[in-house]
């Protein structure tokens, strides 16, 4: 078949960054994220959580190609805070509402076991 492993979506090869920054040379507080193997699930909640940092100017990101697994967000921030700490408040808010989600989905099914329906 001439498609390729689809492991080489998801696994890092020997070697390489999960995560590169680059910051921009034009605009001050302003740079590009790289994240490899990744895609749009990862890209729009950075993205979105971004957004509600009061700090940040501008969030983007972009998928360049669905066999290119990387995907490229780019921050612009204003003079409070810089690209990479908006990039990481918003990595530990997301992780924060990942857990609450975890705690929730394990607190209903363990209402729903009491039950007795399963």
């Amino acid at each position: 078949m001439n498609q390729p492993s689809r492991a080489e979506k998801f696994l890092m090869p020997i070697g390489s960054r999960k995560l590169t920054y680059t910051a921009d040379t034009k605009l001050p507080n302003a740079g590009e994220f790289v994240l490899m193997r990744e895609d749009h699930t990862l890209g729009n909640m950075l993205r979105m959580e971004l957004h509600n940092d009061r700090d940040v100017v501008f969030a983007g990101y972009q998928h360049p190609h669905p066999t290119d697994h990387r995907i490229i967000i780019k921050v612009h921030t204003n003079a409070n805070s810089t690209p990479v700490r908006a990039m990481k408040e918003a990595t530990h808010r997301l992780e924060q509402q990942i857990m609450s989600l975890q705690q929730q989905w394990e607190s209903e099914l363990e209402s729903v076991r009491d039950s007795g329906a399963i």
